[in-house]
């Protein structure tokens, strides 16, 4: 019997979900399902440019599980761009990293933000920068990473 597959952490999930080529009808298009840890390795990889150690780090995972993540991702978009295939982001196992929240002092206006994104320069709502933590926890990440809640299916 195989041994159960550990959860991905997932720090953003995409404001775009589905890419196809233009011109073509749905209809007439097969699809490529990327899952989003392969999205989150992508992410981490090609755009954040981390090394594969640092980026498996991040999404708990061994660094040989992010290569064969990583390497599966670009197989599949690979296989979109060039056989002009649309590209669906959803599914499997992640969870997501833990948040931060924040609240501007001058227009009370809270947000959210997840770990590994950087301190808010400014207010998003009214660009002030007397902003603070509001969720009464100071420093790294440390509270409440360690807790398990379970991995999202699809």
């Amino acid at each position: 019997m195989a041994r159960p597959r550990n959860c991905r952490w997932v720090e953003i999930l995409p404001n775009v979900t589905y890419f196809k080529p233009r011109g073509i009808p749905l209809s007439a298009l097969q699809e490529v399902i990327l899952t989003v840890d392969e999205f989150e390795a992508l992410r981490l990889a090609d755009l954040e440019g981390l090394y594969q150690e640092q980026a498996a780090e991040k999404m708990r995972v061994s660094r040989q599980t992010f290569g064969r993540i990583i390497e599966s991702a670009h197989r599949k978009v690979a296989d979109a761009l060039i056989q002009g295939k649309a590209l669906k982001i959803e599914g499997g196992e992640f969870e997501m990293a833990e948040t931060r929240r924040f609240r501007c002092a001058d227009c009370q206006h809270t947000w959210e933000l997840p770990y590994g994104t950087g301190r808010p320069e400014s207010c998003p709502s009214c660009k002030s920068i007397n902003i603070h933590r509001a969720d009464g926890v100071r420093g790294t990440k440390g509270s409440g990473r360690g807790q398990r809640r379970g991995c999202l299916r699809p």
